[in-house]
Parts: C-alpha cells; sequence; structure tokens
C-alpha cells in the first residue's frame, strides 16, 4: 500500500493545486473524464514507443540518446496529450475559461503521468520499485505536470483569443521541454533538474497571471472565438 500511494500521490497533489486554485472550478466529471484519457493514451503511448524505438535503434545509427528523448517519447506522449485537448477537450462545455486551458492540459499529462508511474513501479522490473517511485515523484512526475502547463497555456491562447501559432507553440513547447527532460535525464541530472526548475518559474508566472486577470470576472464563461 505504501509503495501504491507514493507511486500516485504526486500526481493528485499536483493536480489538486491547479484544481482548487481555479476561481471558477471544473467539475469533477469534466475533470475525470480528460484524467481518464490521460490514462488511456498510455496504451497507444506505449505501442508506438516500442515500434518507433526498436526501428530507430535496429535500423539507424542515431544515439540511443536522441532516440529516447527527441524521437521517440517526447514526440508520441505529447502528441498523444494534443490530441486529446483538441479532439475532446476543446468540445466540452465546461472548456470556456482561459485558466481551463491550463488546468485541462495538466489533468491529461497527470493521467498519463500517473498510469506511467504504475508501470514502471510495478511492471518493469526494477531491482528497487520504491526508490523509483520516490525519484519519479519529484523528477518525472512535475516534469509531465509542467509539460501540461504549457501546452494548456497555449492552446487556452488558440483558444480564446484566436492566435493560430499558439496552437503550434501548445505542441512544440511541450514536445522540446519533454524530449530536454528526456535527454539530460540519461545525459546529466544536474541539467535535468536546472530545467525543470526554470520551466517551473515560467510555468507559475503564466498561472498566477492568469489568476490575476480572474479576480474582476464574476461569470466564468468566455466564448471560443
Amino acid at each position: 500500500m505504501h509503495l501504491l500511494l507514493i507511486t500516485i500521490i504526486p500526481s493528485i497533489i499536483i493536480l489538486s493545486v491547479f484544481i482548487f486554485s481555479d476561481k471558477f472550478r471544473e467539475p469533477n466529471k469534466a475533470i475525470m473524464k480528460v484524467f481518464g484519457y490521460g490514462l488511456l493514451i498510455c496504451i497507444p503511448a506505449f505501442i508506438l514507443n516500442t515500434y518507433l524505438n526498436d526501428y530507430w535503434f535496429y535500423q539507424t545509427k542515431v544515439p540511443e540518446e536522441l532516440i529516447g528523448s527527441f524521437l521517440v517519447p517526447a514526440l508520441v506522449e505529447e502528441g498523444l496529450k494534443f490530441s486529446v485537448l483538441y479532439y475532446v477537450v476543446y468540445k466540452m462545455k465546461e472548456f470556456n475559461e482561459p485558466m481551463d486551458g491550463i488546468v485541462y492540459g495538466v489533468t491529461v499529462s497527470l493521467g498519463f503521468a500517473t498510469l506511467e508511474n504504475i508501470y514502471y513501479v510495478f511492471f518493469a522490473g526494477f531491482e528497487d520499485p520504491l526508490g523509483v517511485a520516490y525519484l519519479r515523484a519529484y523528477s518525472a512526475v512535475p516534469a509531465h505536470a509542467l509539460f501540461g502547463v504549457f501546452m494548456g497555456y497555449y492552446f487556452m491562447k488558440y483558444s480564446f483569443i484566436k492566435r493560430k501559432n499558439s496552437l503550434f507553440f501548445a505542441f512544440l513547447i511541450s514536445y522540446f521541454l519533454h524530449a530536454y527532460y528526456n535527454y539530460f535525464a540519461v545525459i546529466n541530472y544536474y541539467f535535468m533538474f536546472f530545467g525543470l526548475i526554470l520551466g517551473w518559474i515560467v510555468a507559475l508566472k503564466l498561472f498566477i497571471n492568469l489568476k490575476k486577470n480572474q479576480r474582476n470576472k464574476r461569470h466564468e464563461y468566455e466564448k471560443k472565438i
């Protein structure tokens, strides 16, 4: 039970912070729906990651560090998260205010991170699963949440401000951050954590700015353009 809690609690804590910081809190049903999609995309992510990793590893001479960062996981996983925002969240009636972009971006990311955590801790065959759970609690889980903040923020700009290039940045920035994280997780842990901390500083500034804009609003609804 202790191992399971360490595996899932970090995602719940981070997600709760964003949910309860929202002045116009999202319905539990909507949160669970998007979180569930985050869980479900782990299945195609696993299949695609395995296939593409084998292709790059056996059919090319690309360095393994690039395969495990820029060429496979970041591309596949952020692409699938983006598809949930674009094809599911955008159509939801609950997605009706700028802060919702970040909330749902973090929600789908942490849904994915939760099931991914369960896999690495319980099924990947590591000798020290508790150590893996603790390590991922302050690295991989916050990292996925960070990717969700940036993806959700730029997806919000596309949805409510109608800056078309923001749709591209919603994917590109989260992809680059994910690839950077994976690359330096293998090459240099100090650079990985430096990037994670710097990313969170910027992400929290974006989040705080949206909260300031919420203060003077009496009604949640904003029309998607």
